[in-house]
């Protein structure tokens, strides 16, 4: 397996991934992965990764901006699924700890995760590369009538504060 940039070309894998990931209730409010075009305008193109194994992406990761204020530049929100098939492998611990990597490189200082409360792997797969819970929101959303409730967890940047938070304060 290696870690490499994502490219345009491989999102149609991506996206099938996605669709997994919603498949399974705990992943996502979204119900359809979003086109193409949507969802490169969504995603921050520094930091977008793929794990790939024989030319077949097998799990991807991506930061959102949580918003376009410039105090809020080195702010961050993680996107990250594996494969169905690939799940529980350790994939997921690299793929998510290339992206802080990447992400430091890129000057972001928090990045932020909203994880279903039920999704303990996720959670877990955080908690091992240095993200903590700060707060819990119940019944944020609904799916198919199930009200959700989110775990919300951050990770901040013991390599970026010092050198950025100055450039950014308002």
């Amino acid at each position: 397996m290696v870690i490499i940039t994502m490219q345009p070309k491989h999102y149609i894998q991506v996206a099938n991934i996605y669709l997994q990931g919603i498949a399974t209730g705990m992943a996502t409010f979204q119900s359809v992965a979003p086109s193409w075009q949507a969802w490169d305008a969504a995603h921050i193109p520094t930091c977008r990764l793929v794990a790939i194994e024989q030319d077949t992406v097998i799990g991807w990761a991506a930061l959102t901006p949580v918003s376009n204020r410039p105090v809020y530049k080195g702010v961050a929100e993680v996107s990250i699924y594996i494969a169905a098939n690939k799940r529980c492998n350790g994939i997921g611990k690299q793929l998510l700890q290339a992206l802080v990597t990447t992400s430091e490189a890129n000057g972001f200082w928090t990045l932020q995760s909203s994880i279903f409360s039920e999704n303990q792997a996720s959670i877990q797969l955080h908690q091992r590369c240095g993200f903590r819970e700060i707060g819990y929101r119940e019944k944020i959303g609904c799916i198919n009538g199930t009200w959700k409730d989110n775990v919300l967890m951050e990770r901040r940047s013991k390599l970026v504060d010092i050198k950025f938070t100055k450039k950014y304060k308002s």
